[in-house]
């Protein structure tokens, strides 16, 4: 597994730490479940952009 250097400020940092505690997560598993949830939700957000473009396109069509 890769590792990664992320710079955030400390105030910062403390939340996702105390987070990460109240959630009986490591601070490694909170950020990848944090980020795997915020990539699901624009690939949801594509689809359904895709999905009104596509209606869009039919009304202009005919």
């Amino acid at each position: 597994m890769a590792k990664v250097l992320v710079t955030m400020p400390d105030e910062f940092l403390n939340k996702v730490d105390g987070l990460a505690d109240s959630e009986r997560l490591s601070r490694s598993e909170l950020i990848r479940t944090a980020l795997k949830n915020y990539m699901r939700k624009l690939s949801k957000n594509q689809i359904e952009n895709a999905s009104r473009n596509a209606e869009i396109l039919e009304d202009i069509l005919g």
